[in-house]
């Protein structure tokens, strides 16, 4: 019984978890477009913002985003029934390492940055469609299954528009280039190169972010009825003493 009534507790607390540290990785990714302008978001990934000034606040960010994700894990762990779902949830701790990693591996690590972005990006997607179907079966988050397997979609759609985007862009600074890429990026595009790159990068984030903004919000509520229900059990055996004991 203790243990039953402390586990929504605990699951509660690391919904609000994700839900804050969520919040606070779409905060700092607004701090960073507001000081970092030299950065153009159309073409210019977020990884980048390791070449400026405040290398350390694109860290906090991405260490924010694992952090919101491994909460979100624990958050939902129990209600998950499923084979599919027990695999997302997986897949979404997957997710959360490759985050997590790219807060110490920058841009300027290619090897450990590169294996954060196939955990990350290429993870969130498969997790956000298992656990949304997964989660969806059952009562409780039934009303949940439509907005977050619209998010789903949403992530691995924006990761198709990620690698479509980057290969128009090479093909065409290949093209300009005489057959090679510039060794550095250009401060700017030359004129009639079509850039989008950057935007579906943040795309990426913000669905990502999304989904697990909704999910802890649902797990949230989940919780609480649970804990409401949990109450009126833990107060029969007061009852039945007071009952047998009236002095």
């Amino acid at each position: 019984m203790k243990e039953t009534a402390i586990r929504p507790q605990v699951e509660r607390v690391a919904a609000w978890v994700a839900l804050m540290a969520t919040a606070a990785t779409i905060l700092l990714l607004a701090a960073l477009h507001i000081l970092s302008p030299e950065f153009s978001p159309s073409w210019r990934v977020i990884s980048e913002y390791a070449f400026g000034r405040y290398p350390w606040l694109l860290s906090l960010m991405f260490a924010s985003w694992g952090i919101g994700t491994w909460a979100l894990v624990i958050a939902i762990r129990s209600q998950i029934h499923s084979a599919g779902g027990k695999l997302g949830l997986y897949f979404l701790t997957l997710a959360g390492v490759g985050e997590g990693m790219a807060a110490g591996f920058d841009i300027t690590h290619p090897i450990g940055h590169g294996i954060a972005g196939m955990l990350g990006v290429l993870g969130f997607p498969i997790a956000g469609v298992l656990l949304s179907i997964g989660l969806g079966r059952t009562e409780a988050w039934r009303s949940a299954r439509k907005p977050l397997l619209s998010l789903a979609n949403l992530s691995w759609i924006s990761v198709v528009l990620l690698i479509a985007t980057l290969t128009i862009l090479t093909m065409q600074m290949t093209r300009l280039n005489g057959g090679h890429l510039p060794q550095h990026a250009p401060k700017s595009l030359p004129p009639g190169i079509l850039a989008l790159d950057g935007w579906a990068d943040r795309l990426i984030v913000l669905s990502n972010c999304a989904w697990v903004l909704v999910a802890a919000g649902y797990a949230i509520q989940v919780r609480r009825r649970v804990t409401r229900a949990l109450r009126p059990l833990s107060a029969e055996p007061a009852r039945a003493l007071r009952a047998t004991n009236p002095c």
